[in-house]
């Protein structure tokens, strides 16, 4: 299959001029296969050479013009239009397509709960192509006519309205002008809520067995979509432009949520089946705001190519945020959580040597796009554009925005469309901001330093990019409390040191980027460390108490503080912390990288019984049913922490933990993995388990489980699943090799880290992107900080030259977080 370069992209825009998709799809076919008719009209600027892509399963005919044309001409996904004549021309192609396993093109899913079946597109990038025919790249933009033949009892769900016409025929209203990656459709049983809002129909969706929880949340998800849509309507001149808004929860879903217009598709683990936290809540919600920004950012305005990707990720990213925090919510606190967990996705990407700028100036194809689609993209140019805002002010960067859409709707934009609308706002000179922010890559660091008298702060600036902060500056009450001063604006310039004066006496800790308001590394002077260590948690600030993890987490990373006393400072302040999603960060760093990673395989149960205390002290501080998220929270960990089986044998034959919660399927099927990690179950459990919850998140932890007993056996059976079968979902992949790879199993499956490099190099070039990204992330042999390992993975990507990009990406983030863990251990033991 050949990728689209930005060349021909380039070139066949400047050809054509693409008015009107006609399509009918039959979704009545059978399990395996389903019937796509295109019609595309379009006009040949001049005579020229094209091609329009399909991948088809079978070509049977297509005509140009009324033509036939020979099918047998497709070449890989492309077939080729040569000497186009100038004017007018309909293309017609009837083909049969394949479903999907793997979330690509269209998915189809069984529901092992009840045997209904689903369909659902995800037609990004390149996977239109999967579906009918198109001229696949998001500057074509044009408007579509779908019809489609479904089951009976199947309710079929598009872009826009659809029309029941009888016997499994669905027409959908004409949708306005959208890129070919943005069309849309779901098909099957659903269960279905819907209502009004501002005139416009609005439609929650599920499978029929999620039916009940779908119900029991269905009001808190319309009442958050009602307000983020009116505040979105304050905030932008354009109105809101497709005929309807349906919300489906789709299942076996890569992403988190794609946001087709009319349609915005999410996996369906945010219908939550059991209990969560209200961080998890405010992450729907945020997500939610996400996908309707793009409405504007994406699909009202679409990037002409890939390479500005960032116009739609990383303002819907900002948008999401900082709208749910402004929306007649209960979320208003939505920017800790970003600080807390998402925002350091970006950091780490940013650092490793795969990084790229948030709008990098050329690239080359679809595959490279692809990769794009990572923490820099998202985390650091949300951030970025935070920062944007705080230097620009808010009124000119709506102003600006708001030009944007005027200019562009229903159109494509570029990084340099954007900056002049911005500039059209503002005297201050834009264009270098971008240059400084936008096109270079890696974090820099603010370090404070204040003199003998600590009254005069200088702040060095080690980086390339100037900075607006806030300084917080806080003292240190009678009883000991931190308490903020009113805060303070630095404008900082890069290799310029800054001095500013304080007011007397001495601030007990200085906090560079208080507020959050950039993105950047802090330090902390000796005095401030010295304050931290002892008064954390008695910061009352929640998003400063974020900003401060975040930078001692950032510190470890980069040997600047040792992991021991980075767990003393977890052991002495976690137990106080009142945010669900700060602890929830905190222990997922300290669990996932300090303890599996950067510590010694000798000394990893210490830290593991150390943050397994920490845990049981949160468990005691909410005994009284005062914050039940912090409880669930530290429930979750303590299952994933435990060393020994027997308490968790009780409670998994109890039902609940002392105190509660009572176990529900998610939490049962975590204890039942722990328990099957320290070889304290069997197959006969696991089965009895699976017949208590036959759904597909049953399935997973099933599967999951399995692949966690420590025997030979079933190691063989998971991997053989994992890279020789092909026949697991994307979903039943990942559960397997979440199961799969354990650092309390490191003797037993060190014979599979050398079988694992050219099983997934295999894997990757049958199976596609999604599944080599999960064998490169999810699949990959993390548990093994070796050097030895790390030398077989070098080895591997320097010789495996035609190994997908997709994987050979992953790969390399992969071995630097293996070469960084090594170097933390080493300057550990120095």
């Amino acid at each position: 299959m050949s990728v689209l370069t930005r060349d021909e992209a380039h070139t066949r825009s400047a050809l054509l001029d693409v008015q009107r998709y006609e399509v009918h799809l039959d979704l009545t076919q059978g399990p395996e296969t389903f019937g796509s008719t295109t019609a595309i009209h379009f006009t040949a600027r001049t005579e020229g050479d094209t091609f329009v892509e399909l991948k088809p399963d079978t070509l049977h005919r297509i005509t140009l013009d009324g033509t036939p044309l020979d099918p047998a001409r497709l070449d890989g996904n492309r077939y080729p239009l040569p000497a186009l004549a100038a004017g007018g021309h309909t293309l017609t192609t009837e083909a049969t397509m394949r479903y999907s396993r793997t979330g690509e093109g269209m998915h189809r899913f069984t529901d092992p709960s009840d045997g209904e079946t689903y369909l659902y597109t995800q037609l990004f990038m390149e996977d239109v192509q999967r579906v009918l025919t198109a001229f696949d790249q998001p500057d074509l933009k044009a408007v579509f006519d779908l019809t489609l033949t479904a089951p009976e009892g199947w309710t079929v769900l598009t872009n826009t309205v659809t029309t029941h016409d009888g016997h499994g025929t669905w027409t959908a209203a004409t949708t306005p002008l959208i890129s070919t990656y943005l069309l849309a459709i779901a098909a099957g049983p659903w269960h279905s809520i819907r209502t009004e809002h501002r005139g416009l129909p609005f439609g929650i969706h599920c499978r029929r067995s999620l039916a009940p929880y779908l119900d029991a949340d269905a009001e808190e998800i319309l009442d958050v979509t009602r307000a983020l849509f009116d505040r979105y309507h304050e905030k932008f001149t354009e109105p809101y432009a497709f005929d309807s808004y349906d919300q489906a929860f789709v299942p076996e879903f890569n992403a988190g949520a794609m946001e087709n217009p009319g349609l915005v598709t999410f996996r369906d683990e945010f219908v939550y089946r059991s209990a969560v936290t209200e961080t998890e809540r405010q992450t729907r919600a945020m997500v939610i705001a996400h996908e309707m920004a793009h409405m504007w950012f994406g699909d009202l305005v679409t990037l002409r190519w890939w390479d500005d990707i960032w116009l739609n990720e990383s303002f819907a990213e900002y948008m999401g945020y900082q709208t749910l925090t402004e929306a007649s919510t209960r979320f208003a606190d939505a920017w800790t959580e970003f600080v807390a967990s998402r925002k350091t996705w970006g950091y780490e990407a940013d650092q490793r040597p795969s990084t790229h700028p948030v709008a990098p100036d050329n690239v080359p194809d679809t595959a490279a796009a692809l990769l794009n689609f990572d923490g820099i993209s998202y985390a650091k140019g949300a951030s970025a554009l935070r920062q944007l805002v705080a230097w620009l002010g808010e009124e000119d960067f709506l102003a600006g925005i708001n030009t944007h859409f005027a200019r562009h709707k229903f159109a494509n934009a570029s990084l340099a469309d954007f900056l002049d609308s911005l500039a059209s706002a503002t005297e201050r000179d834009v264009h270098a901001w971008a240059e400084s922010w936008l096109r270079t890559t890696g974090v820099d660091t603010l370090t404070p330093a204040l003199d003998e008298t600590g009254t005069r702060l200088t702040v060095r600036h080690e980086g390339t990019r100037p900075h607006r902060v806030r300084l917080g500056l806080w003292d240190l009450d009678p009883e000991g409390a931190p308490r903020r001063r009113p805060d303070t604006w630095l404008d900082l310039t890069p290799g310029t040191p800054t001095t500013v004066t304080v007011e007397a006496p001495r601030p007990a800790l200085v906090l560079l980027n208080d507020h959050d308001h950039t993105y950047v590394k802090t330090a902390f002077d000796d005095v401030s460390h010295a304050t931290l260590t002892a008064h954390l948690s008695g910061i009352t600030d929640p998003l400063s108490r974020a900003v401060v993890w975040t930078a001692l987490r950032n510190a470890v990373r980069d040997s600047r503080l040792a992991p021991a006393d980075y767990l003393a400072v977890v052991r002495a302040h976690l137990p106080h912390e009142d945010d669900p999603a700060v602890v929830r960060g905190v222990l997922q760093f300290a669990h996932t990288q300090v303890a599996d990673l950067y510590t010694d395989t000798a000394r990893r149960p210490e830290v593991l019984a150390l943050l397994g205390d920490t845990c049981r002290d949160l468990l005691r501080r909410t005994e009284d049913g005062h914050n039940p998220s912090l409880r669930l929270t530290a429930v979750r960990n303590l299952l994933h922490l435990a060393t020994r089986p027997e308490t968790l044998q009780e409670w998994y034959d109890d039902g609940t933990v002392p105190g509660g919660p009572a176990l529900d399927p998610e939490l049962r099927w975590a204890l039942l993995t722990r328990l099957a990690v320290l070889g304290a179950t069997d197959e006969a459990a696991i089965a009895a388990a699976l017949d208590r919850d036959p759904s597909a998140t049953g399935h997973e932890g099933a599967a999951r489980c399995r692949a966690a007993l420590p025997t030979p056996e079933a190691k063989d059976a998971a991997f053989h699943s994992l890279f020789e079968d092909d026949t697991l979902s994307n979903y039943l992949f990942t559960a397997t090799a979440q199961g799969f790879w354990q650092p309390e199993q490191a003797e037993l499956l060190a014979p599979y880290v050398d079988r694992y490099y050219p099983a997934a190099l295999a894997l990757a070039a049958r199976r596609g992107p999604a599944l080599a990204q999960a064998a490169g992330r999810t699949a990959f042999p993390r548990s093994a900080v070796t050097p030895a390992h790390l030398a077989l993975g070098e080895e591997t990507l320097r010789t495996a030259t035609d190994a997908t990009p997709a994987l050979r990406r992953t790969l390399a983030d992969q071995l630097d977080d293996l070469r960084r863990a090594l170097r933390v251990r080493e300057n550990a033991k120095g």
